[in-house]
């Protein structure tokens, strides 16, 4: 969250592949590193898991610029949506790679050991195989070269981009609920099936087969939703200029639905919670490769890794890195109403999970007012991009 700001700084400006080798580079070490932490050095253990965002911070606020510059229009949605699939794939491997790991061994740290095997190997296709192209080479077809701008002109220039603000807030609100989802859901679902009586717990997790589960709905349901977004995508863009926020719009505000079903289920059927979560997990990710698609045309080449990195940013700071907190919060607020029960855990814990389905409201919300703006804000872009001063808005007839 505070190195995005510096990496998208950098990524505007300096060797974008070499600014994400150093960044994976680091997030290898730190994530080896943070196994071998004793159990009396707590807070180093804080401290390197903290460095692992070092990784996000460098390699995601610069890697989908790069792709951007690689390819246009809907060649570019599909190779976004490619790499925008591995969120949550990768998410969803995570949990049951963790839970395997862990078990076999009985150990967690291993599963962190594990980790950077593989980051290892996107190291080496990155320094060998990753091109790197000048900035804006597809939109300008490697002709033109834009210049870059002080780092205080580019942030106002987003400030005042309406579709960039309006659709950050929506980013903000989804991470927000995957967020909450990504901590909680396998605890909640633990504490529901003791409250059934279908699983006796003496201490959480209770069951690592939830991991599992939630790890396997998360990987079918991300790479569905992301490709089934950017079909529906490559269909409506043409016959509809403001297509994308509004898919984004149906997405979050029909997921919504689904969750609060979902958890208001998990008193009774564990197996209908998870039908519920799965058809809200995958219209949720039937945006993540449209967002990326949507920041790239509405913004010029050159501050293109600035715009990312303020809108991990955010989306950090006011939605994932908050969520699962302000829950277990909530959870623990309601502590003292009743006496301590199995039940009473599961139901508190029910309460705040409540807050999820009414935040992704808010962030259909969000989508709906970027769809206003976002056929005038690509214009723009793309006129400034070709090195065309964009035309005032429109003054009517009554006003001149």
């Amino acid at each position: 969250m505070f190195l995005a700001p510096v990496f998208g700084y950098l990524g505007d400006r300096y060797d974008r592949k070499l600014i994400m080798i150093a960044g994976l580079t680091v997030w290898i070490v730190t994530t080896l590193g943070s196994s071998f932490v004793k159990k009396s050095d707590f807070w180093v253990l804080v401290f390197t898991r903290a460095l692992v965002g070092t990784g996000e911070a460098s390699y995601s606020t610069i890697a989908p610029t790069i792709i951007g510059d690689l390819f246009t229009g809907n060649q570019r949605t599909l190779m976004i949506s490619f790499f925008y699939i591995f969120i949550p794939v990768g998410s969803g491997l995570g949990y049951i790679m963790g839970a395997t790991v862990a078990n076999a061994t009985g150990d967690w740290r291993w599963a962190l050991r594990i980790s950077p095997a593989l980051g290892g190997l996107g190291l080496l296709f990155l320094v060998f195989l990753i091109p790197n192209p000048p900035r804006g080479a597809s939109e300008t077809q490697g002709g033109a070269k834009m210049g870059n701008t002080s780092y205080i002109e580019d942030i106002k220039y987003l400030l005042k981009n309406r579709s960039f603000v309006w659709s950050s807030f929506g980013v903000t609100a989804m991470a927000f609920v995957t967020g909450a989802l990504a901590f909680w859901t396998p605890t909640f679902l633990s504490r529901a099936q003791v409250t059934q009586s279908l699983e006796p717990c003496n201490e959480e997790p209770c069951n690592p087969l939830d991991s599992y589960i939630f790890g396997a709905i998360t990987v079918v349901t991300g790479v569905v939703g992301v490709f089934l977004g950017t079909y529906i995508s490559k269909k409506l863009r043409d016959r509809l200029p403001n297509a994308d926020p509004l898919i984004c719009a149906v997405g979050m505000l029909s997921s919504s639905p689904c969750f609060f079903i979902a958890i208001i289920l998990a008193a009774t059927s564990i197996p209908a919670t998870y039908t519920f979560i799965a058809i809200g997990e995958t219209l949720l990710s039937l945006n993540w490769a449209i967002l990326a698609d949507i920041l790239l045309y509405v913004v010029v080449p050159t501050r293109r890794a600035t715009a990312e990195a303020l809108q991990i940013m955010v989306c950090h700071l006011l939605g994932d890195a908050g969520s699962p907190y302000l829950i277990g919060a909530i959870s623990d607020a309601l502590r003292n109403y009743k006496p301590e029960s199995l039940s009473w855990n599961f139901r508190r814990l029910e309460y705040g999970f409540l807050l999820c389905p009414f935040i992704g409201v808010l962030g259909g919300l969000f989508f709906l007012m970027t769809s206003l703006y976002i056929k005038e804000d690509r214009k723009a872009a793309e006129l400034l991009t070709s090195g065309q001063a964009p035309a005032p808005p429109e003054t009517s007839t009554e006003s001149v």
